[in-house]
């Protein structure tokens, strides 16, 4: 173990938060915490961190040539579920152990995919500027307006968040199916939900959530042959990662009446671009990657991270390990 205090930087997100709660978490270490602003460049990240022990990450990229730089860099925890910010082979290879808190907004996702297809479903937004402008149309406008129940809803990804959201659907009385090859039959099976191929569930879904975890298999997994198969009264919710959706393919699919509408949270390029082209769609809700945010999650967040930072550098194994390859027999650790 060193002779000194272990360093670990904290780099925000694009919105400052408190983080004492990580600092008094690593105070049995001993630790001591640097609390730096979103670093959006790797040569950023390499220049206020050179003597790192941790990193705690929101969205800053912690590329290989950063954790080949940082050469006492033992661990990079990720401060929410998806850890594509973060180049998870080259720190298995170099040693560094990945960590992420998956349960930490489960919920709030769930729960806002849900509302995305409510709102989108009952027309909530149109219907809140008509009333706001002195118009009462006593009806959901649309050609088609859903009786959500008895339709079908898609997920794409049953995971934890995949999962919550399939039990709060199957709430509404629909038929709930799911694609996800990494999940065994049992898991559809616990929670009543019919497994299908993508292509199949492209087809009959009403309604596609996605759930997903970005990588180099899901980056535009739904594009355009997914949109080609979609029914043109079904909409897209998409509350994982901007990148899974081509969002050139979906403004195409709106556009030419092949797909009624979608729900938005994440995009491809974040803060989204004011001159998106979905943006100035009526059939598009959207939101600003906030699904994930309720006060108390969000609370929990600084004092998770700093327990798995303990662990990692008082010899523990953490409890969320994204990259277990580094625990591997042979496998070579980054010295304490």
């Amino acid at each position: 173990m060193t002779s000194r205090p272990y360093h670990v930087y904290v780099l925000q997100g694009r919105g400052q938060r408190d983080y004492a709660d990580c600092q008094a978490a690593l105070a049995h270490v001993p630790a001591r915490m640097t609390t730096l602003p979103f670093l959006g460049k790797e040569d950023e990240v390499i220049d206020r961190t050179r003597d790192a022990d941790a990193i705690v990450v929101s969205s800053s990229p912690i590329t290989r040539n950063v954790m080949s730089a940082l050469e006492g860099l033992k661990t990079v925890v990720r401060t929410g579920v998806g850890y594509d910010v973060i180049d998870v082979p080259a720190a298995t290879e170099l040693g560094v152990i990945v960590v992420n808190i998956p349960d930490i907004w489960v919920r709030e996702v769930a729960n806002h995919a849900l509302s995305l297809l409510l709102a989108w479903n009952r027309k909530i937004v149109t219907l809140d500027r008509q009333v706001h402008a002195g118009v009462w149309s006593g009806t959901v406008p649309g050609e088609q307006t859903g009786s959500l129940h008895g339709e079908t809803v898609g997920i794409v990804g049953l995971g934890n968040i995949g999962s919550a959201f399939a039990r709060r659907v199957a709430a509404l009385e629909m038929k709930v199916i799911a694609s996800d090859p990494y999940v065994a039959p049992a898991r559809f099976a616990a929670l009543g939900v019919e497994q299908a191929s993508l292509e199949a569930l492209a087809e009959r879904s009403d309604y596609v959530s996605v759930h997903t975890l970005l990588n180099a298999e899901t980056r535009h997994l739904i594009g355009e042959a997914f949109f080609r198969r979609m029914k043109p009264t079904a909409i897209l919710i998409n509350t994982s990662r901007g990148p899974v959706v081509d969002e050139k393919a979906l403004a195409r699919a709106l556009q030419e009446k092949r797909l009624a509408g979608a729900g938005l949270d994440v995009w491809e390029q974040e803060p989204v671009a004011p001159d998106n082209p979905l943006l100035k769609m009526d059939a598009v809700i959207a939101t600003p990657h906030a699904a994930y945010f309720s006060s108390p999650a969000v609370a929990q967040v600084p004092r998770r991270c700093g327990e798995e930072v303990a662990r990692v550098l008082t010899g523990q194994r953490p409890l969320n390990v994204v990259n277990p390859e580094v625990y591997a027999p042979g496998a070579t650790l980054r010295r304490l």
